[in-house]
């Protein structure tokens, strides 16, 4: 049976390594032990790229240039990592995905939809089972992130660049409800915790056949 495909989704400092682990512990509560990778990166190539792409003594980079770069990553992502694992019936669950570029390269950097759609279909046609959206107040979890280590290249960003992040990941859950679930990631990290393990119990819950 062909595996599920979970991503989570959120600006900056908004815990998703930490809920990442979160998933993967649920799951594995219930006898599922899943791949857990990211974007972008996953690959030698992809994190080649993300190296490239967050470095600060590379700005500026052009935004078409940081499009295709992310595609380049996603398409060797996919390919190399994410399909051959659902292919043999693993789980998996990544750190950003396809929603991501809608985002920030989309919202964050000003690239026009079509063109990003236009990307994934050729690029990266796979979507996900079900998006963890983490939403923060872009001041809050910029904060948050500073607080760990220096700003990489688009964490030094101005704040109206993760408004305009937010924004689009707000659009794209209206958009795609079925798919999406919308985590307060404001609160403490238990109480995260709980409402992504709670969101995650739902989606598993859709998955039940009928009695």
């Amino acid at each position: 049976m062909r595996g599920r495909f979970i991503t989570l989704e959120g600006g900056e400092g908004a815990g998703k390594s930490t809920m990442l682990q979160a998933v993967r512990e649920r799951l594995a509560s219930r006898g599922i032990e899943p791949l857990l990778t990211r974007e972008p990166g996953g690959t030698r190539l992809g994190e080649a790229l993300r190296a490239l792409v967050l470095d600060p003594q590379l700005a500026p980079i052009c935004a078409e240039s940081e499009l295709l770069m992310m595609f380049a990553a996603r398409a060797q992502h996919l390919r190399e990592v994410i399909e051959p694992a659902l292919a043999a019936g693993r789980w998996v669950v990544s750190d950003r995905y396809t929603d991501a570029s809608h985002a920030y390269q989309g919202g964050g950097r000003g690239q026009p939809q079509a063109r990003i759609d236009a990307l994934a279909s050729w690029a990266a046609p796979l979507a996900p089972d079900v998006t963890l959206l983490l939403d923060i107040a872009p001041a809050e979890g910029l904060a948050r992130a500073g607080a760990r280590s220096a700003a990489d290249r688009i964490e030094g960003e101005a704040l109206d660049f993760f408004e305009r992040v937010r924004a689009a990941y707000r659009a794209r859950a209206a958009g795609a409800p079925e798919r999406f679930r919308i985590i307060d990631a404001s609160r403490s990290i238990a109480a995260v915790r709980a409402a992504v393990v709670a969101a995650l119990d739902d989606w598993l819950r859709t998955l039940e056949p009928a009695r």
